[in-house]
């Protein structure tokens, strides 16, 4: 039986995503392998992690990590002294990892499965039709609303800075979605690392903040099961 297994925010921790891929018992011939976004930086090395999703046809969201990355690397936006993304844009295939990281999509469908980085607006009733064909290099509302948000009002108003936390009026974006009286599907998102695991009908949260010291997670859709690793 074919697996989707979805993991959480890696952040350039390669060994860490090896050795939870090792725990899964990845199967590239048989599992799709799906990762949440922000694939770099913070850990150590994020071409690393590029090289190694590239090479087993990871399906990946991209988060707002990963749009930083394309943006300086495309000269659209200056670099931060505190990215460690360095190794990426110094590689001697930068042009190929920069290629395919620019290829990955906003979100991803996998039947009753909707795979975003962040979160969905609350007034969204087609996501998958709105975020399809974004460009990473141009900032657009629902753009940043995909790769950043984390909590909002019932009509998508967010705080001025989100601090990680939820403090009202706003609520967790992911409230919202699991109101929809008609809607049955799930959706799995990265992100919020402070907040860490969600575990709830229809949604599953999966940012357990590994490159600040956390858990590496992934869940297996079809057995409806969660495997961590501890960062290394």
């Amino acid at each position: 039986m074919k697996r989707h297994l979805l993991i959480g925010d890696v952040h350039g921790c390669r060994e860490d995503l090896e050795q939870l891929l090792e725990r899964l018992r990845y199967d590239p011939a048989g599992d799709v392998l799906v990762l949440l976004g922000d694939l770099v930086n913070r850990g150590p090395d994020s071409a690393g992690v590029l090289r190694l999703a590239r090479r087993l046809d990871a399906r990946c969201v991209l988060g707002n990590h990963d749009v930083r990355l394309l943006r300086v690397a495309h000269g659209r936006t200056p670099p931060r002294s505190y990215d460690t993304t360095d190794d990426v844009l110094a590689a001697a295939d930068r042009e190929e990892l920069i290629e395919w990281l620019g290829a990955q999509p906003f979100v991803r469908e996998f039947g009753s499965l909707l795979c975003v980085h962040a979160g969905l607006h609350p007034h969204w009733e087609h996501p998958e039709a709105i975020l399809s064909g974004l460009n990473p290099l141009e900032e657009t509302p629902e753009l940043s609303f995909a790769v950043t948000v984390r909590t909002c009002t019932a009509q998508g108003e967010r705080p001025a800075r989100e601090s990680g936390l939820i403090e009202g009026p706003y609520r967790a974006w992911y409230e919202f979605w699991r109101e929809r009286a008609q809607e049955t599907r799930t959706v799995a998102f990265g992100h919020w690392a402070v907040h860490g695991l969600v575990w709830l009908p229809r949604v599953r949260g999966l940012d357990t903040g590994c490159a600040w010291g956390g858990k590496l997670s992934g869940w297996i859709v079809e057995e409806d099961r969660l495997v961590q690793v501890d960062k290394r």
